[in-house]
């Protein structure tokens, strides 16, 4: 195909710009999700201050300690190209879920930090397990398709977890659902669909797209409920056993 000067320099202009948006939707998509993970610190400041878990659960940041672990392994350049920015907002929150796992179990009881514990080591085997197969046993572009489908279905997983709105339908309260919390979690994932479409990285699009929709429903959700009710949501705690 023949360029002449114009067609050239508006093709580099365009590449250009769609760099630009992309890279501009992955760091909002960073930025979005560091609200997520700081979160959950007024229940470990509680946790520090009472010196005991109560009734609290740790298992949502072992899950999430996992996926986060998963997404960062695929965002490498030993798994895939041109996608650090899943590797940087993955291993951040990676480091958030460890040390609020490891604030637990300094404070739980010896029954709940060995359950705890084991989790952890378990965490921990499945993703040596994860970088052993594919590193030693598939090549790059195996390597990419194998951990982009255990990223999605890691995501999926996380995402389609729906313990927050079944706790807002039976208590017909938004304590556990926060607004911001919400919105958060819907624009980090509208963030990453704009980031994986514009890299033509269905790994990415896919599972964000489904986190999307959920954060619309969890908005929508809120509004209904928050119109019937004069309560303020309150900052967000971990879901206890129920």
């Amino acid at each position: 195909m023949d360029w002449d000067a114009p067609a050239l320099t508006s093709f580099v202009a365009d590449l250009s710009f769609r760099h630009l948006c992309c890279y501009g939707a992955g760091i909002a998509g960073n930025a979005f999700a560091f609200v997520l993970f700081v979160s959950p610190l007024p229940t470990f400041k509680r946790i520090v201050r009472n010196g005991s878990t109560e009734q609290f659960s740790c298992t949502p940041y072992i899950y999430s300690l996992l996926n986060c672990l998963i997404c960062m392994w695929y965002g490498l350049p030993f798994v895939s190209y041109g996608v650090v920015l899943v590797a940087t907002v993955n291993s951040i929150g990676a480091v958030f879920q460890l040390a609020y796992t490891a604030v637990f179990i300094a404070f739980a009881d010896a029954k709940q930090r060995l359950k705890v514990s084991a989790l952890l080591a378990a965490v921990f085997l499945v993703f040596g397990l994860i970088v052993f197969v594919s590193l030693a046993l598939l090549d790059h572009k195996a390597r990419q398709v194998f951990v982009g489908y255990l990223s999605v279905a890691s995501l999926v997983c996380m995402f389609a977890s729906p313990m927050s709105i079944n706790l807002v339908i039976r208590t017909k309260s938004v304590e556990y659902m926060p607004f911001y919390l919400s919105l958060s979690m819907f624009l980090m994932s509208a963030s990453f669909v704009i980031y994986g479409v514009l890299l033509g990285d269905g790994f990415i699009y896919i599972p964000n797209g489904i986190g999307t929709i959920l954060g619309i429903v969890q908005l929508l959700l809120y509004a209904y409920i928050r119109k019937g009710s004069s309560e303020e949501a309150k900052l967000p705690l971990l879901i206890t056993h129920t």
